[in-house]
């Protein structure tokens, strides 16, 4: 598992950790019941402070993503795909709407829109 930390980035570093692990878990590379490196592993892992890796970890619990078993650790949730699915798709819209805004700012009509959607989409799959 990696996880990268920016210094340049302007999201918090449990942000990255969180929105990075969200993406291993929605991509099943962190596969449902699989345990996370304990807190103190991960925060030695990446040179940080214990404080933020357990606010990482207890956003993604409390977002659905983690449970936290006490004494045993931290796991992948199970049976909340649909759930994280959903989280995804919200992200996602979100995502388009700032596109949109922008295009409509720029006066990018919705067909050029349209056509510059299905180009990104078609290099990117």
């Amino acid at each position: 598992m990696d996880i990268i930390i920016s210094n340049a980035s302007d999201k918090p570093i449990y942000e990255q950790i969180t929105s990075q692990l969200k993406n291993l878990i929605l991509t099943g590379e962190l596969a449902e019941g699989q345990q996370l490196p304990s807190i103190r592993a991960l925060a030695n892992d990446l040179h940080i402070s214990v404080i933020t890796t357990k606010r990482a970890y207890a956003d993604l619990e409390a977002q659905g993503f983690v449970e936290t078993v006490q004494g045993k650790g931290s796991f992948v949730a199970g049976g909340n795909m649909e759930l994280l699915r959903e989280e995804r798709l919200r992200h996602i819209e979100d995502l388009l709407t700032k596109a949109a805004n922008e295009a409509r700012g720029s006066g990018v009509s919705l067909a050029e829109l349209h056509d510059m959607l299905d180009l990104v989409a078609n290099d990117n799959i």
